[in-house]
């Protein structure tokens, strides 16, 4: 959940603490949720290096504009000034494990996407290779997964092609690291712009809100592995009696603070520190 500010040549992001569900906001916040997501997104844009251009600017407080000295406290470790692109309108998205809706199409038709799977795969199982599945970016409601056939009609072959290889180069040097980290990276989605003909990694990258993340030492093939993120509220709103529809139901305590350390654990894990000292 994120604000957007126009500063005029760039863009102002605003990581919040509010969280969704069932594209619902809720009325309780995840403490620290936005700086965990705008401080994991920032280690991989330095992780990955110049090689892959991003959209970051600058986390420096001191080039806020002025009007903003008086939010500095809340801004701090939250905020990104990033390059304005133009936004390709497909996510892409990379599997590396079978699951979620790429299990559900599996279990009905033996694809994802479109791509024909081996038969006998079970639920969170490895894929022999990871698979590039992207997915259309839906105005309202949720994205729809569409075939690399259909994207290439929607944005071009060429450059259909080229963002599947940078997706999957990403995914497969992020995966490398997470697994010494004891992380395994199920699948996440990528969004991508274009300054001045060039691909530009934009958004939020490879965060707990944009991947599946699970503990290595947790996974078990045919079942779906804990994660670091909003699946713990999900699990939970899964036992009320609520129809998905809004208001959504506030959170309780425990529930909100056993995610907010799932969010803190999975900064911890793939940065190697705790998060208090990514804000220091």
């Amino acid at each position: 959940m994120r604000e957007i500010f126009d500063l005029g040549d760039t863009f102002l992001f605003v990581a919040t603490d509010r969280i969704s569900a069932y594209d619902v906001v809720l009325p309780t916040g995840i403490a620290q949720k936005g700086q965990v997501l705008t401080q994991v997104s920032k280690f991989w844009f330095d992780f990955l290096g110049e090689g892959i251009k991003n959209h970051l600017i600058s986390m420096d407080l001191a080039d806020l504009p002025p009007s903003l000295v008086d939010f500095h406290d809340h801004l701090e470790g939250r905020f990104m000034i990033v390059k304005k692109l133009e936004m390709i309108p497909v996510e892409c998205v990379v599997r590396g494990y079978l699951v979620g809706s790429g299990y559900k199409e599996y279990c009905q038709d033996g694809t994802v996407c479109g791509i024909t799977l081996p038969e006998g795969l079970e639920q969170a199982q490895k894929l022999a290779e990871p698979i590039f599945t992207p997915a259309a970016k839906a105005t309202d409601g949720h994205d729809e997964n569409i075939s690399f056939a259909v994207m290439c009609d929607m944005v071009g072959e060429e450059l259909s092609c080229k963002l599947r290889n940078l997706s999957l180069e990403i995914y497969t040097r992020a995966t490398e690291h997470a697994a010494s980290q004891g992380v395994l990276i199920a699948d996440t989605k990528f969004e991508f712009g274009l300054l001045d003909g060039e691909i530009v990694l934009g958004d939020e990258v490879l965060t707990p809100d944009s991947s599946r993340y699970w503990p290595e030492d947790e996974y078990v093939t045919g079942r779906n592995p804990p994660s670091f993120d909003k699946q713990y509220v999900r699990d939970y709103l899964s036992t009320l009696d609520w129809d998905k529809n809004p208001p959504g139901p506030a959170l309780p305590d425990e529930i909100v603070d056993g995610t907010t350390e799932r969010y803190r654990q999975a900064f911890q894990r793939i940065t190697g520190r705790p998060l208090k000292t990514a804000l220091s």
